[in-house]
Parts: C-alpha cells; sequence; structure tokens
C-alpha cells in the first residue's frame, strides 16, 4: 500500500498546533489545599466558641491593665478631704478662694478627732524682724497652731526649712492703709487659714506684735472663751458715727455703726461669715474711703449686724494710746524692762466669759526690730517662754 504523506504548511510548528487544539485542565492539588483550610478554620471556630462558652473570658481579662494612669487621683478617704493644703502658693483667685473658703459641713460632729489649731496671721509689710521671738514661743506645740503670712506682692520670705514661717506665705496684694485693700488683706488671710480643717480661732497679729504670756496659757484663754475678741463700740463723736455715710442704707444704719481695732480674734463661725459676705462689702467700699478708715468699721459694724451676742466687743493686744496722734507709739530696745511688761500684765481689768478677770490682753504692739534682742532675753522669766 502506498502511504500518503501530507506535506506541512510551510512556516508551521505541529507540537504547537496540537497543545492549542486541547483544553487546560483544573490544578486538584491546589482545590485540595483550599478545602483543607476551610476545614481547619471550622475546627477552630468550633473550639473557640465551646471554650468561651464552658470557661468565660474573665482570665484573659484581668491580664489587660490601662495604658494610662489620671492626672490626678480621686478621694477615696476623709484623710484626704481633711489635710491641710502642703502648698500655700495656690492659683485661686479671692473670688475663688473665698468661695471654696466658705464650705461649712451640714453635720456639725466631726467624724475624726479634731484637735483644735489657732490660726496666727501676719499681716506684714515684708520681714518678720520679731520671728525669732515667735519661734521661741511656738516651739514644742506643733499640731496645736498654723501660721500665714500675707506680705506685699513683691516680698518672698526666705526662712530656714526649720522655721515655722518656711513657706507660710500665702498668694498677696498691695494692701494700703485705711483702704478696702486692708480689708481684702485680712479676708484672704482668714480664707485661707479656713481652708485647714482644724483651725478653729484666728487671731490676726503684725509683724511688730508680740506674745505677752507662753502658749499655752493664750491657747487654753481663747481655746475656752465664749466669745470672738473683737472691739465693737459706738462712738458718738466725728471719729465715730461722724464717719458714716447715709448711703448705706438699708444694710446699714447709723444705729448700727460701730469701731473698733483692726487686730481681732474669732472663731471659725465668724471668720466664715467674713469672708462669704457680699451684702456689706459693696456698701462699705463704695462709701467708707478716707477720712472714713474702713478697717475700724468694716469688721465690727457687719459681726454686730450679723453675730453681736458672739461678740466680746474688746481686743486682744494691747497698745499704748497715751502719746497721741494717729498710730500708737512704738517701743524700741530702751523700753523693754520687767517694769514696763508690769504694768501691761497687771493694771488691766475686763470681763472674759461673763466673769471679772485680771487678764485682759494676749498680745502687744508696736515693737520696733531694735527690741528683739532684749525681748528675748527677758522673755522666759518675763513672758513665760
Amino acid at each position: 500500500m502506498q502511504s500518503r504523506v501530507v506535506p506541512l504548511e510551510e512556516g508551521k510548528d505541529p507540537a504547537v498546533s496540537i497543545k492549542a487544539s486541547q483544553s487546560k485542565p483544573f490544578p486538584i492539588r491546589l482545590l485540595q489545599l483550599f478545602l483543607l483550610f476551610l476545614a481547619l478554620c471550622m475546627a477552630f471556630s468550633i473550639i473557640s466558641m465551646y471554650t468561651i462558652k464552658r470557661f468565660g473570658v474573665q482570665s484573659s481579662r484581668t491580664t489587660v491593665k490601662p495604658a494610662f494612669k489620671p492626672c490626678f487621683d480621686e478621694p477615696d478617704t476623709l484623710d484626704r478631704w481633711i489635710r491641710p493644703p502642703s502648698n500655700l502658693l495656690h492659683k485661686m483667685s479671692d473670688k475663688e478662694l473665698f468661695w471654696r473658703a466658705s464650705f461649712v459641713p451640714g453635720i456639725k460632729k466631726y467624724p475624726f478627732k479634731r484637735i483644735p489649731k489657732i490660726a496666727f496671721m501676719f499681716l506684714t509689710k515684708g520681714p518678720l524682724p520679731l520671728a525669732p521671738l515667735w519661734e521661741r514661743f511656738l516651739k514644742g506645740h506643733e499640731g496645736l497652731y498654723s501660721v500665714y503670712i500675707h506680705p506685699l506682692p513683691t516680698f518672698e520670705a526666705k526662712f530656714p526649712s526649720s522655721s515655722v514661717f518656711h513657706r507660710r506665705q500665702i498668694p498677696s496684694q498691695v494692701a494700703e492703709w485705711g483702704r478696702m485693700s486692708m480689708c481684702d488683706a485680712e479676708r484672704r488671710l482668714l480664707a485661707n487659714a479656713l481652708l485647714d480643717i482644724s483651725n478653729e480661732r484666728f487671731v490676726l497679729v503684725s509683724e511688730s506684735c508680740i506674745p505677752l504670756y507662753n502658749f499655752s496659757v493664750i491657747y487654753d484663754y481663747i481655746m475656752r472663751s465664749k466669745y470672738s475678741f473683737i472691739g465693737a463700740f459706738d462712738d458718738h463723736g466725728p471719729y465715730g458715727r461722724g464717719r458714716y455715710n447715709e448711703n448705706m442704707a438699708p444694710e446699714v444704719n447709723i444705729t448700727q455703726w460701730r469701731k473698733g481695732s483692726q487686730w481681732f480674734e474669732i472663731n471659725r463661725k465668724l471668720a466664715v461669715k467674713v469672708v462669704e459676705d457680699a451684702r456689706y462689702y459693696p456698701k462699705f467700699e463704695e462709701f467708707c474711703k478716707p477720712s472714713c478708715y474702713v478697717d475700724e468699721h468694716y469688721f465690727p459694724t457687719m459681726l454686730t449686724i450679723e453675730a453681736a451676742p458672739l461678740l466680746a466687743n474688746r481686743t486682744l493686744t494691747w497698745v499704748d494710746w497715751s502719746r497721741g496722734g494717729a498710730h500708737p507709739a512704738t517701743f524700741g530696745r530702751a523700753d523693754i524692762t520687767k517694769e514696763f511688761f508690769k504694768k501691761i500684765h497687771e493694771d488691766t481689768h475686763c470681763v472674759y466669759n461673763n466673769q471679772s478677770s485680771p487678764v485682759c490682753f494676749l498680745f502687744a504692739r508696736k515693737f520696733a526690730p531694735s527690741a528683739l534682742e532684749p525681748l528675748i532675753h527677758v522673755s522666759q522669766n518675763v513672758l513665760g517662754f
């Protein structure tokens, strides 16, 4: 049989023609791997669901910790509420400070052992030249007193860390004698002292004041008193009622107008009244200007109207007006003798807790810096400390 040869077309590859005529099969191996992956995923999901249902997820949540910390700790114990401020140089304005200081607990009985303290509030121009005498007076009585200093705002107190005056300066403003800024400074001192819940009595003194007895005598005298000590008398003369302005009515009538010493000692209840006052303050600010000296009238008048039964109507600070003039006498080195203090201690008579008492003054002013050395010398025998 003769074979028949079919010639190839010129330019064509017979292998290529065969592959093109065949269909490409699906890769079975890839399909198997995909099905195996799906099966594993389903098995893992079933196992996870069973584990959560059976054992819960509490154990996994306990290991999670927050990645941030709060900027401050929220008060969670009583101690944090009653602890006095560690830094007196706060950033509060007077308005904010007075609002904060006016907080009063609704429940009178304290839920902790409260030891009442005396707040000694120094209203000064700057340095405290008699500080060493006060250091000696306060030594050994920590926990029974607090110290606050209101100097001129440009003054920076630099007391050693061992001093009772160290870091006791409060934010201050300029205080001018006879003007409302002086009362503002006194209210500022009271407000800062009120932030310490243990402060019960508040004594205003100056850089020229000294204590006349030892701490124990003064502490007991003040704490046992039923009254607060602020002079408030009705002076019918030109330096009393003569300073009254009729525009102060109806808040203040002329029969309610009082005059008294700037240097006072009051309890916590009255301190709050002074700080929170918004009724009488505007009247005194507007209508009591020199020759009406507001620091002699504002507190005595306001407290007489609001709390007359709580006032002893006298001051605890002795001064000597015998030399005349607008200011009391100032005593220097030559004046400090035993006879000088004997006169102060013995030539007095007053009423204390509704009974006659020979002890009337606990503090005295004005003493010059030159008096410090002799005061230290006689303090133990004459003043008792």
